[in-house]
């Protein structure tokens, strides 16, 4: 399995460099599946009717819910952990704090290191086109599969540390198939 991305070379509206063309990535995105597929693979994994899941992760969503807005980080069996948090303006004074300087509510998920490593160990296949669409090469990825550590403050400042991905890859077939030996990139 490989997460698959889309590089598409397009002229920069804004920025440094407005009137640029660079290639721009954004994810492939695959058609939603659907709550019920979800419940029907996990009775056929672990034996239990598709009614009883559903209506245990119905109740258990109930109370994750109610946990967050407690303030609790509320763990996700086999997932990780989930919580609630706000994005902020810092301010020096006290009389300057106020609801005001919250700029979002966002929800928190901290995946649990099985999930880190599933993705850390999963290829991603890029696709590049042209501003037309046309394919111009594929890549499959040679890098070291950093994982971003999204586990920030909740300021507004984003001083969680990330990792940088790193930008090597190795190549592909024009079919998005096997890695070339040598990782080298095939037009």
């Amino acid at each position: 399995m490989a997460i698959k991305v889309i590089a598409q070379r397009r002229e920069l509206k804004i920025g440094k460099n407005p009137g640029v063309k660079k290639f721009v990535m954004r994810p492939d995105l695959y058609i939603p599946i659907q709550e019920k597929k979800v419940f029907a693979e996990a009775s056929t994994h672990s034996g239990i009717s598709a009614g009883v899941i559903k209506a245990a992760w119905d109740a258990a969503g109930e109370v994750i819910r109610t946990w967050a807005t407690e303030g609790h980080s509320i763990p996700l069996p086999g997932l990780g952990t989930m919580r609630f948090g706000v994005r902020s303006k810092a301010v020096e004074k006290l009389e300057d704090v106020k609801t005001g300087l919250i700029s979002v509510r966002r929800i928190v998920f901290t995946p649990n290191v099985e999930v880190k490593d599933e993705l850390k160990n999963t290829s991603i296949q890029i696709t590049c086109l042209d501003e037309d669409g046309t394919v111009l090469k594929r890549v499959t990825s040679g890098d070291a599969g950093d994982i971003e550590d999204n586990e920030g403050s909740d300021d507004g400042s984003d001083s969680g540390s990330t990792q940088g991905g790193g930008g090597s890859q190795s190549g592909g077939d024009d079919t998005g198939g096997k890695p070339n030996q040598g990782g080298s990139e095939e037009p």
